[in-house]
């Protein structure tokens, strides 16, 4: 009885490996595209709820409850209003990417109610640092728990409401 040669058989399960290897991994990547934007209407700054940023912050931070979406694109939407010390306001409407951290401003509110696109596209990054920490409190705390996008718009509204996601409470 002839014994089969194992380099060959061990050549021809290497073949079948690499076959197997390039046509699960030559895919074409999926590229991220946007959902078509639409802008809600601009709120009333009664309508608004306050969440925390830092105890260093100064200023106030409120996002509109009804306003906030989950896009199948991945992408949580809401109105933001800041407010100063010292009474000025600034309205915009904003965009959280959950996947790459990286945020967008939309629009910005005129005293008309109207909104302002924005001419800028592009999407940043989200940094947690003292200046502009309203970014990385809503990516961290209330829209993206663990990097993870909410739900639904009541799973963010629910996180407003608590203070935090309830994923980031210890226990």
């Amino acid at each position: 009885m002839k014994r089969p040669n194992i380099f060959c058989l061990g050549f021809l399960l290497a073949l079948a490996g690499s076959a197997w290897a390039s046509s699960a991994f030559d895919e074409e990547p999926v590229i991220w595209r946007e959902a078509e934007v639409v802008f809600p209407a601009v709120p009333a700054a009664e309508s608004m709820q306050a969440f925390f940023v830092s105890a260093a912050a100064s200023n106030r931070f409120l996002v509109d409850p009804a306003s906030i979406t989950v896009g199948g694109d991945g992408v949580v939407r809401y109105v933001l209003l800041v407010e100063t010390p010292g009474g000025a306001r600034n309205m915009t409407f904003e965009g959280i990417r959950c996947s790459s951290r990286e945020k967008r401003i939309y629009a910005s509110a005129r005293r008309d109610g109207s909104w302002s696109p924005s001419r800028n596209e592009a999407w940043d990054k989200i940094r947690d640092i003292a200046p502009n920490r309203q970014h990385a409190a809503l990516f961290l705390d209330y829209f993206c728990p663990g990097g993870v996008i909410v739900r639904t718009p009541d799973e963010a509204r629910d996180a407003l409401n608590k203070g935090g996601h309830p994923s980031n409470k210890m226990w």
